[in-house]
């Protein structure tokens, strides 16, 4: 098959010219091939040569006339930007590996070598761009069935695939879920054998690979595969812990890590913002170690929420992850994620709603979105309930912000107008006449207007004893 009119790019004919001029077979190989074929936009564009890829790279630059040339020594690599296309060179090479490493042994190689070193068949087909045969597909394994089939299938033995570089079982996850495809049943049992190799990768190397999943349309798939595969223990033990139901005296509680996917799938429908999907996955983190049976109640997991913002920190940080306001955001969300599903269970009061706010502040709409994604059962009639009542704290919701402006509340009275209006030192009163304000705001007694906090902050005042001077 051949795939010419496809490479019409300037920069695909200018590195066939080149590479025609100085003797060497090259090719267009990996991801851009997989994605054109699947009619996927790709940016990023990997070059193989039968020579020497910084060189090559160089010379192609030149004739585009672009200046700027990246070259990675140590990898033998270069890559340079042409338009919103980033194409990176390399010079075809085999590999050999050394148990406990995953830095492999590089020599010189011909395409084929290459091929052979590819983590999987549809990443390792490859378009000629040499004059002979520009366009025609090299696919020595196949990648174009395993395409059709919708399957993720490894060049060579999974076993030897997943030893040589432990990263490549993720990729394999990552995939799958990406492209919705299917791993075969021989590299699944591959992974399962090989999963304890994680250990010798970084967690920065894993998590980006995570995070991807978790970006996916529809990344509940990816998490049954790492848990199906033993792959998630090795990073993500307490998420390995939601799974199951417990029953006692015929009573059961639902599983929590299926739960746990069904709301990472309703926010994915949702947002595409990664940190709000990590909230998804951290809701019920402390489901399991909060966990109780009594005959009156049946199962619980009072505090769940709060021990699981606790644990939120511990999980991004063994993870990599960012510990900064991305990670406080989680935190957030985790720790009130069952303040609006308490409203939908209640008469819904202004005060409640003016709480809530305040406590959100502008990651209200995000916490709502999670907050709806977790209203899940096996009963449609319950769901309906919920789901209505929902609604109805949504509305309140829009309803209270526009009357009294609470979000990010800031009262209205400081300590300073406080000890300059009575001509008081730094103490307790000036705590309680702030509170006793906030209160009535919250009760909605007084709007959020400085005139109206005023006047109580005089009454209160002068009922605890204090004279205006």
């Amino acid at each position: 098959m051949n795939y010419k009119k496809s490479l019409q790019h300037n920069v695909f004919k200018a590195i066939g010219k080149i590479a025609d001029k100085r003797g060497e077979r090259v090719f267009v190989i990996g991801g851009f091939v997989r994605d054109l074929i699947l009619d996927r936009p790709s940016k990023d564009i990997d070059i193989v040569t039968e020579g020497k890829g910084v060189d090559l790279a160089k010379d192609v630059a030149k004739e585009l006339g672009i200046r700027k040339v990246n070259v990675f020594k140590n990898f033998g690599t270069a890559m340079f930007n042409c338009g919103d296309l980033e194409v990176e060179f390399v010079g075809a090479r085999k590999e050999s590996y050394k148990r406990g490493s995953r830095k492999p042994i590089v020599e010189d190689g011909t395409l084929e070598d290459d091929q052979n070193r590819r983590d999987f068949t549809i990443n390792a087909m490859a378009l000629s761009l040499s004059s002979e045969n520009y366009g025609e597909l090299i696919d020595p394994f196949n990648g174009m069935r395993d395409l059709d089939l919708g399957v993720i299938r490894t060049p060579l033995d999974p076993d030897i695939t997943f030893n040589d570089d432990p990263l490549r079982m993720m990729r394999a996850v990552r995939f799958a879920t990406q492209l919705g495809f299917t791993i075969v049943p021989k590299s699944i049992d591959a992974l399962k054998r090989n999963a304890a190799r994680l250990e010798i990768i970084s967690m920065e190397r894993i998590h980006i690979e995570l995070n991807k999943i978790i970006l996916a349309k529809r990344p509940g798939q990816g998490f049954k595969i790492l848990a199906k595969t033993g792959l998630l223990e090795q990073f993500f033990p307490e998420m390995v812990d939601l799974q199951g139901v417990e029953t006692r005296n015929g009573i059961g509680h639902k599983d929590n890590f299926l739960h746990t996917l069904q709301v990472l799938e309703n926010v994915s429908d949702k947002s595409d913002d990664l940190w709000l999907r990590w909230a998804a996955i951290l809701h019920d983190i402390a489901k399991p170690p909060t966990k109780r049976f009594d005959n009156r109640n049946g199962w619980t997991f009072h505090g769940h929420e709060d021990k699981g913002a606790r644990m939120t920190p511990k999980i991004f940080k063994r993870l990599k992850l960012p510990m900064d306001a991305k990670m406080k955001f989680v935190q957030k969300l985790v720790l009130l994620h069952l303040r609006p599903i308490a409203l939908t269970k209640e008469v819904v009061t202004d005060s409640a709603i003016r709480r809530l706010l305040i406590v959100a502040g502008d990651d209200i709409d995000a916490l709502m979105i999670l907050c709806r994604a977790d209203i899940t059962s096996k009963n449609e009639t319950k769901v309906k309930r919920y789901l209505k009542n929902y609604e109805i704290v949504v509305k309140k919701l829009k309803e209270v912000e526009e009357n009294d402006s609470v979000r990010n509340f800031q009262p209205p009275v400081t300590g300073k107008m406080i000890m300059k209006t009575f001509g008081i030192s730094p103490s307790r009163p000036i705590g309680e006449i702030k509170k006793a304000i906030k209160e009535a705001i919250l009760e909605g007694d007084i709007k959020n207007d400085p005139d109206e906090a005023f006047e109580l902050m005089l009454k209160i005042g002068s009922e605890m004893g204090l004279k205006r001077i």
